[in-house]
């Protein structure tokens, strides 16, 4: 490494962000860039072990230590090629991704791990800056057609690859503009959508078609499909919110986070108005605690929520590896999120008995209970009681659950098509070949593993497009 004792001279530091009483009031990404001397001192962290576990750590296999090494060096064409080597959209990672590498760092052992993530998302952005990324057209094109369906990160990834193989690739979204999640899922304050449109319009530069606008199934009949491509990529994702069952869930005021993000994010658009999933005025009270539960606390405060509350069923984690969570392994830590910096109250072990509302259908209370949990041999929690004499009641016009997603949508394509599911719910096919029942028919991202990272599902994208290419060339 350009420098061997960089991790010994310089500590962890992350990029300043938009103070919180002036980033609360709108919607645009808040985290500043890295001057040039820290930048520089941040990759010189990295120790250039004689085991990178960073790599392992990354479900996309970054090859990390190399990268940082040509950001010390101020090699940004190098370091761009080495990123993009294994990653199709750090731009979306460098953002979005939870760093699953920075848990594996070997630095992380008795030190703060190098700030990868954040050396990732300089590295991209200063790639386009430079104009080092460019759309790369196939010099000759295969003769063969594949059709992908959702254009979340595993279909963009897969049409990515599918396209640089040769293959004529048409991508169909059922909404209006490419993206998923990382358009109507994600908010803005976290991932501004220029970012997404600058990818696809490399993207559409390249060759790849989409078509928006078409929910297969509904609108574009899958047998049309099956006809007209040689192969198709199944990449709708995990879309079916896990719900609560409790009495007063039809109440007005009780809604899906994602319903509810969705919705904000179409209006930051200038698409749509906000409606009465409005938290301005309200107590809101988010329901889970992880990273969608935090979008949607971040999201609440910005419309001007009365007070925001997350409720998490699970106690609350520690805030540093036990023995339980050795390294390199992927610890389960209490996370506070720039969300949460902004204000909220947490509440854990805690689960909601019932929702309550007024004389006009309207929600305006839940009632909770706290609950003790009995943990297993290796710490982790696996049954709980409620506490005798913890139930009350706490004021909330708007409950937003945010307790993950089950399954993909089964009506329409997947029934419709024949595709077998999996004991959960989600598509069948194997992780060798990604291959459905239907031999032509393939599936990659939260359709096939279930509700995931988006590092997962473009990792998914890029093995499912091997596979695919393979198929095309029996």
């Amino acid at each position: 490494m350009a420098k061997p004792t960089g991790f010994l001279e310089f500590a962890r530091e992350l990029p300043t962000k938009r103070p919180v009483e002036e980033r609360r009031y709108d919607y645009k990404e808040f985290v500043h860039a890295y001057e040039a001397e820290k930048l520089n001192q941040q990759s010189a962290r990295c120790m250039d072990c004689g085991v990178p576990f960073c790599h392992n750590g990354c479900p996309l296999g970054n090859v990390i230590p190399e990268f940082n090494d040509a950001v010390y060096r101020q090699n940004w064409k190098e370091a761009y090629e080495i990123l993009a080597s294994t990653n199709n959209f750090p731009e979306f990672t460098g953002r979005v991704c939870p760093a699953p590498c920075e848990s594996a760092c070997v630095l992380g052992i008795n030190q703060s791990p190098v700030a990868i993530e954040e050396i990732e998302k300089h590295i991209i952005e200063k790639a386009f800056e430079l104009n080092l990324v460019k759309a790369h057209k196939p010099l000759t094109r295969s003769g063969k057609s594949v059709a992908i369906v959702g254009s979340g990160p595993a279909g963009l990834a897969a049409a990515a690859q599918l396209n640089y193989a040769g293959h004529t690739v048409t991508v169909y979204e059922r909404d209006d503009e490419p993206g998923g999640l990382l358009r109507y899922g994600i908010p803005d304050f976290k991932l501004e959508k220029w970012v997404v449109e600058r990818r696809v319009e490399v993207m559409k530069e390249e060759g790849v078609q989409f078509i928006c606008n078409a929910e297969v199934g509904v609108n574009v009949h899958y047998n049309e499909l099956l006809r007209k491509y040689d192969a198709i990529v199944l990449a709708g994702g995990s879309t079916i919110p896990r719900n609560l069952h409790v009495e007063g869930r039809e109440l007005n005021g009780v809604a899906f986070a994602m319903d509810f993000l969705k919705q904000q994010n179409k209006a930051v658009g200038g698409k749509a108005p906000i409606n009465n999933l409005n938290a301005a005025g309200k107590h809101v009270v988010v329901i889970g605690g992880g990273d969608t539960g935090s979008d949607c606390v971040g999201t609440s405060n910005r419309q001007g929520a009365l007070s925001v509350t997350q409720l998490e069923l699970l106690p609350q984690p520690p805030a540093t590896r036990t023995a339980n969570m050795p390294w390199p392994t992927y610890p389960m830590l209490l996370k506070t999120t720039s969300s949460h910096e902004e204000g909220a109250e947490r509440k854990f072990a805690i689960t909601t008995k019932a929702f309550i509302g007024d004389e006009n259908g309207n929600l305006k209370a839940l009632k909770v209970v706290d609950l003790e949990w009995k943990l297993s041999a290796d710490g982790k929690p696996f049954q709980f009681v409620e506490i005798l004499g913890t139930e009350r009641e706490i004021p909330c016009e708007l409950a937003l659950l945010a307790m993950g997603f089950v399954h993909p949508q089964h009506e329409g394509l997947l029934n419709g098509m024949g595709i077998e599911l999996d004991e959960r719910g989600n598509v069948k096919a194997t992780d060798k070949h990604y291959q459905t029942n239907i031999s032509k028919v393939f599936s990659a991202g939260d359709m096939r593993r279930g509700q995931s990272l988006v590092v997962w599902a473009i990792n998914e994208g890029r093995e499912c497009a091997e596979r695919v290419d393979a198929f095309l060339q029996s």
